[in-house]
């Protein structure tokens, strides 16, 4: 193992594991199970708004634009290169705790949606602006962990929002059309630069376009492929629920699978996937003009539940299904790719490779907006974002030449760095958090 990937598991194993799934915990419990037992209201919040006529929003996203953005980032290459590495590193059983580590990080990104917008800011372009690093600074009423969730932000948006997308694209494309991956580089850093200069709307409208257009294409082939092996998904589950909890009875142990290593890529592979506890989609959600922060809180439920519970659970039950998955045979996208053309023949890799294109590509324009708005905090203006935005670009074309293994390693290290004032926050305004909710809705029954 690498420098990175043992600084990873320092971190991550058990003192971040655990505190991603106390936070959770403590927002789960101090708001009654909100995220379970009000389903219909936050449904009606969300799915629900998209039925009723909408208002225009002056000086910020509409909350449906601010999702967008943030599921541009989210829904990236975990959904489909992330889930097939956590079930080779942590085995079958890594998908129970992803899903545990989701439905308590429901109300993780509840709460860091609603202090995004309670804490949020005007923008110098007029806008609105919010995340962590203001509820650090104004909530908290701490300048240094504000300071320090920028300058750990800023590498994270080079990593895990852009090399690890970027090398994932390339890896896709060369093996399912044979595309050189130079090219495939240059083609993605030459598309992202034109939608960068264009700032948070563009990014926005381009999101707004892309998220549903892929999902609709990913889900709806992922759906064909359990249709078609239906009779294989009883098995598939129980391996999951019997991997979480022993997965060396249940494989023999030849995969050197422990509930550890199930517990700890299940939960890192997780949060990649939604970004609850890390605080970079808050803000996203930040920039959204709503009349009371609650409701933002809603979208963040939404955004975790349709990431990860819906799209990572597709991809895993696929690989699990498609008779291609060995416990020590290959991962990442290829793996991923192999399970649907098992199916659907070629068109199924092409699907995978298509799919993965447009959640990379999204992912990392949510990702510089991300970057951006760390540096405008951090110097207080705009003044180096064409530098940031060359070296974001310069990242974007390296990532497609380099080993993915060891991207996903110093991912790994940058979202505990940045995840830790982050969850210290969220614990801190815990509290404050959980009354405005409690407010809203009081009020809105």
């Amino acid at each position: 193992m690498t420098i990175l990937g043992q600084l990873a598991d320092v971190l991550w194993n058990p003192w971040l594991m655990g505190l991603f799934l106390l936070t959770g915990l403590v927002y789960t419990l101090g708001s009654g199970c909100f995220q379970l037992c009000c389903l219909r209201l936050w449904l009606s919040q969300t799915l629900g708004s998209l039925l009723r006529p909408r208002r225009t929003n002056s000086g910020g996203l509409s909350s449906l634009q601010a999702l967008a953005t943030a599921l541009a980032s989210t829904m990236g290459t975990g959904s489909i290169a992330g889930v097939a590495t956590a079930l080779t590193l942590g085995g079958p059983g890594a998908v129970f705790w992803m899903w545990i580590s989701a439905v308590l990080g429901m109300m993780t990104s509840c709460g860091e949606k609603l202090l995004s917008v309670a804490y949020q800011r005007p923008a110098p372009d007029g806008g609105l602006q919010g995340g962590p690093m203001f509820y650090l600074r104004w909530g908290v009423g701490s300048p240094l962990l504000a300071a320090w969730f920028a300058c750990a932000c800023l590498p994270a948006t080079l990593a895990g929002g852009n090399l690890v997308q970027s090398s994932s694209i390339a890896a896709s494309l060369q093996a399912a059309f044979g595309t050189d991956r130079l090219l495939s580089g240059l083609v993605t850093t030459a598309l992202a630069a034109m939608v960068m200069v264009g700032g948070l709307n563009r990014i926005a409208r381009v999101s707004s376009a892309l998220v549903p257009a892929m999902a609709l294409l990913y889900l709806g082939s992922g759906i064909a492929v359990l249709a078609a092996r239906a009779s294989d998904l009883p098995q598939a589950l129980h391996l999951i629920f019997t991997c979480a909890l022993s997965p060396q009875a249940a494989l023999g142990g030849g995969a050197g699978w422990t509930v550890a290593a199930a517990l700890r890529y299940g939960t890192a592979r997780g949060v990649f996937t939604n970004e609850a506890g890390l605080g970079t989609s808050a803000m996203a959600h930040g920039a959204a003009r709503v009349d009371h922060p609650a409701i933002q809180g809603m979208w963040g439920i939404f955004e975790v539940g349709l990431s990860t519970l819906v799209v990572c659970t597709v991809t895993a039950l696929v690989i699990l299904v498609s008779g291609v998955w060995q416990p020590l045979g290959p991962t990442g996208a290829p793996l991923t790719a192999a399970a649907f053309a098992s199916v659907l023949g070629p068109i199924g890799a092409q699907v995978v490779a298509l799919s993965l294109l447009l959640f990379a590509f999204s992912s990392i324009l949510g990702w510089s907006y991300y970057g951006q708005q760390c540096l405008r905090y951090l110097v207080g203006s705009d003044r180096l974002l064409p530098l940031y935005r060359m070296v974001f670009l310069g990242c974007t074309l390296a990532g497609a030449l380099w080993e993915p293994g060891i991207i996903w390693q110093l991912v790994d290290l940058c979202n505990a760095l940045i995840a830790l004032p982050n969850l210290i926050a969220l614990l801190i305004l815990a509290p404050r958090a959980l009354s405005m909710l409690a407010d809203w809705q009081r009020h809105f029954t």
